[in-house]
């Protein structure tokens, strides 16, 4: 399976957690690494757009796309297995303490959650301590411009 991560340049070619766990997200606390990807190209540009504005616009981002082997296990949650205000802004705890269990556990490569962008859509969460983590590969790398008119 083909996924795609929007990153700036200079990280756009490592694999780690590193980055989510330095002040942590909706599915990890600060300390808890996890990769987040998407399933989609145009919901990895939604998930990073919501954090910027025409001002804070950087021109370095590039789409990372991700290969993910059908024998890696996903684990699935859908919006009826997450509390009720999984999807708020800011996020709830409670997501992060799913995250921080599903890497706790350490019994699948990846998570698969709703979207709090995009409804119908999903992301993944990929667990770098995972032994199936070796198995996933950068397939690509290449320049992302925004369209600017997202911003306006």
């Amino acid at each position: 399976m083909e996924v795609y991560r929007l990153s700036r340049e200079q990280f756009a070619r490592q694999l780690s957690g590193k980055g989510a766990a330095l002040r942590g997200a909706r599915w990890n606390s600060a300390g808890v690494e996890v990769i987040y990807v998407a399933t989609n190209r145009s919901l990895a540009m939604a998930e990073v757009a919501v954090h910027l504005s025409l001002a804070t616009l950087p021109n370095d981002y590039r789409m990372v796309t991700l290969m993910i082997p059908d024998e890696v296990r996903i684990k699935k949650l859908s919006a009826a297995d997450l509390p009720n205000n999984w999807n708020q802004f800011p996020h709830p705890q409670s997501t992060q303490q799913i995250g921080d269990r599903f890497v706790a556990d350490n019994k699948y490569a990846i998570l698969r959650v709703p979207s709090a962008v995009t409804k119908g859509d999903y992301n993944l969460l990929i667990n770098p301590a995972h032994p199936d983590f070796k198995k996933i590969k950068i397939k690509g790398v290449e320049k992302f411009p925004f369209d600017r008119r997202i911003f306006q």
